[in-house]
C-alpha cells in the first residue's frame, strides 16, 4: 500500500471516530432518581412522607402578638410607680409532629417550642414535648386531671380550674363510642402549693412521691365529659412544730368533674362547659389564680399548715358563639374558696375569688384573628382590716396560625 493511501484511511478513520463521538454526546443523559415528597393522608392534612422513610411529618407555627393594660383600679399596678402598666408580648412558636404505624400501634413524637420576648425581656420554653406509643404517653403536657381551660381569646385574668402542664407517664385505654380510661405518674412540682417565708424558703420539701392522677373521659357529638381524681403528697420541709413550714407529711387529693355541650342551634363550634373541683391538701388542682392570691400583706396559701390539710374548691362555666362565620364571642367565669388552718398566728381565714372574662376576636382569613379582652376579677379574706382586691384588664392581640 503506498503511503498516500494510507495517510488517507488515517484520516478517514478519524473523522468517522469524531463524528461518533459528537453523535455520542448529542444523545440525552438519563436522570438519577428523584424522592419526591408524597403527602400523607393517613392523620389528617399537611401531613407529608419524610423522604426515604415510612414517617409521616408535620410542620406548623404560630405567632402572636399583644398588648395588655395591667390593672388599673386604685390598689392595681398603676397605682405603684414600681409596677408594669402595660404588658407588650410578642411569642413565636414552633410545631413539629412526627407518627410512624407500627404493629403496636402509631408511634408519635411531638415538639412544641416558643420564644418571646415581654417588655424587654426575652426568654425560650418548652411548650409541650412527648411520645406516644399506642396508648402510652411520656414527656412533658397538659396534666390528665384538667378539663377544660377557658374560651376566650387572651384571657387577661386568671379564672380558677386546673391547668398545669409537667412531665408524666401515662396510660390511655380507648373503649369504643368516645369513651376512653387514663391512668398516670406526674410530677409533683407543678402542684405543690406552699407559701415563701420572710427569708424566701418554701414550706415544701423535696419531690419525694409523683402524684397519680386517674380520667375517665367521653366525646361524643354532642360534646364531651370527663370525671378526674388525684393523690398528691404533702411533703412539708421540716417535722417541727411551727407556722412557716413544719408539720407531718399528708396525703392529699382532688376531684373533678366538666362537661362541654356543642350547641345546635348555633353556628358549628359553638358550645357551652361547666366544671367544678374539689381538693384538700392538693390546692393546685382547684385553679393557680387563687392559690397564687397575695391581698395586703395576707397570703400564706398553703396545701398544709402545721400537719392540718387546707381544702377549698372552684366552679366555673364559660360559652363561645361563632356569631358569623368570621366573628366568635366568648365568655369565661370561675369562683374559687379556700379555708385555711393559721396554726396560731391568726384565727382560720377563707380566701374567695371571683373572675369574668371576655372577648371577641374577627378571623378574616383563616388560622389569622384580632381580637380584644377585657376581665375583671374580686378577691377576699375575712380578717379584718384586710381590703378587697379587685383586677380590671384589657387586652388586644393579634395572631396567625400556619
Amino acid at each position: 500500500m503506498s503511503g498516500m493511501k494510507f495517510k488517507t484511511l488515517l484520516l478517514g478513520a478519524a473523522a468517522a471516530a469524531a463524528a461518533a463521538t459528537a453523535q455520542a454526546a448529542d444523545l440525552p443523559v438519563a436522570p438519577e432518581p428523584v424522592d419526591y415528597v408524597r403527602v400523607c393522608d393517613a392523620y389528617g392534612s399537611r401531613f407529608y412522607y419524610i423522604p426515604g422513610t415510612e414517617t409521616c411529618l408535620r410542620v406548623g407555627g404560630r405567632l402572636r402578638t399583644q398588648f395588655v393594660v395591667n390593672n388599673v383600679m386604685d390598689d392595681g399596678d398603676w397605682a405603684d410607680r414600681g409596677e408594669d402598666g402595660y404588658t407588650w408580648l410578642t411569642r413565636g412558636y414552633a410545631y413539629l409532629d412526627a407518627r410512624t404505624a407500627t404493629e403496636f400501634g402509631t408511634l408519635r413524637a411531638y415538639v412544641a417550642l416558643r420564644m418571646q420576648i415581654e417588655n424587654g425581656a426575652s426568654g425560650y420554653k418548652l411548650d409541650a414535648g412527648y411520645i406516644q406509643w399506642g396508648g402510652l404517653t411520656a414527656g412533658y403536657l397538659a396534666s390528665n386531671f384538667n378539663i377544660y381551660t377557658g374560651q376566650v381569646y387572651v384571657g387577661v385574668v386568671t379564672r380558677d380550674w386546673s391547668d398545669a402542664s409537667m412531665n408524666q407517664i401515662a396510660y390511655t385505654a380507648a373503649f369504643g363510642d368516645g369513651f376512653s380510661a387514663t391512668i398516670a405518674l406526674e410530677d409533683r412540682t407543678a402542684r405543690d402549693v406552699s407559701f415563701t417565708d420572710a427569708d424566701g424558703d418554701a414550706s415544701v420539701g423535696g419531690t419525694r412521691v409523683p402524684d397519680l392522677v386517674a380520667a375517665l373521659g367521653v366525646s361524643q357529638g354532642w360534646g364531651s365529659a370527663q370525671i378526674s381524681g388525684a393523690l398528691h403528697q404533702v411533703y412539708p420541709d421540716s417535722t417541727r412544730n411551727g407556722f412557716f413550714g413544719g408539720g407531718v407529711d399528708a396525703l392529699g387529693w382532688a376531684i373533678g368533674a366538666g362537661v362541654n355541650v356543642n350547641l345546635p342551634f348555633a353556628n358549628s363550634g359553638s358550645n357551652v362547659y361547666f366544671q367544678g373541683f374539689y381538693a384538700d391538701g392538693a390546692l393546685s388542682y382547684i385553679g393557680n389564680g387563687i392559690t397564687g392570691l397575695t391581698i395586703g400583706d395576707i397570703g400564706y396559701i398553703s396545701d398544709a399548715t402545721d400537719g392540718d390539710t387546707n381544702s377549698g374548691f372552684s366552679l366555673s362555666s364559660g360559652v363561645y358563639l361563632q356569631a358569623t362565620p368570621t366573628v366568635g364571642l366568648a365568655v369565661d367565669g370561675s369562683y374559687a374558696r379556700i379555708d385555711m388552718e393559721y396554726a396560731g398566728l391568726m384565727d382560720d381565714a377563707t380566701f374567695e375569688r371571683w373572675a369574668i372574662d371576655g372577648s371577641v376576636v374577627w378571623e378574616p382569613v383563616s388560622g389569622f384573628g384580632i381580637g380584644a379582652d377585657v376581665g375583671y376579677s374580686n378577691s377576699s379574706v375575712d380578717i379584718d382590716g384586710v381590703d378587697d382586691l379587685d383586677e380590671l384588664l384589657f387586652g388586644v392581640r393579634m395572631q396567625r396560625t400556619f
